[in-house]
């Protein structure tokens, strides 16, 4: 198994993946841990990368261990992963949201925006842990608060590009949810939130 290494800067820091771990982990105890297990085909989110899906479980060898490992693969950027099956709602692996959720999401994302006038970096911050949280409530509040920048050219750099990302990991959980066009769901979205 490959070592990851340090991400980029701007990047999901080790203190991020921690706590979208933990946020992970505890709403999967909160709905009766792995009463339902992942299944070899089914589509899923992985907290630091977004949508995925489960190619294969199975027992490998690893340093003269036997685990059974799940392997997801990232077709938005060209990833394979491969997680302990113990560990993976724990490491941030979780189902696609329900109906329910996406309906409370956009709830959010229709409210008014909450703009906090503290420094941009700390903000810059806190956006990027809601995004890597893998959490579709939070992502929809990013949204919600960074939603001038659908059509317009307000803002900053910085903030078209957060964004852009919690757009993407929005859009390709309903996208599968839903199964549709990602397309059609963009422009669903972006609908939405001019009308907001």
């Amino acid at each position: 198994m490959s070592t990851f290494k340090t991400p980029p800067k701007g990047g999901m820091t080790d203190a991020m993946a921690r706590s979208a771990a933990a946020l992970t982990a505890t709403q999967a105890d909160s709905h009766g841990g792995d009463d339902d297990p992942f299944q070899e085909g089914d589509s899923i989110v992985y907290a630091a990368h977004g949508v995925g899906r489960v190619d294969r479980i199975g027992v490998d060898e690893i340093a003269g261990t036997k685990l059974e490992i799940i392997q997801i693969s990232f077709p938005g950027n060209q990833m394979t992963l491969r997680i302990p099956l113990s560990k993976a709602r724990k490491s941030g692996l979780r189902k696609i949201v329900t109906r329910d959720i996406v309906e409370k999401a956009m709830s959010i994302i229709k409210g008014k925006p909450h703009v906090s006038k503290g420094m941009w970096a700390r903000r810059a911050v806190a956006y990027q842990e809601k995004i890597n949280s893998g959490d579709l409530i939070q992502i929809a509040e990013v949204l919600r608060d960074l939603r001038r920048n659908v059509d317009s050219l307000d803002g900053s750099f910085s903030e078209r590009k957060l964004f852009e990302a919690a757009q993407e990991r929005f859009v390709s959980e309903v996208a599968v949810l839903e199964n549709k066009d990602p397309t059609a769901v963009l422009q669903a979205l972006t609908e939405t939130m001019k009308a907001a």
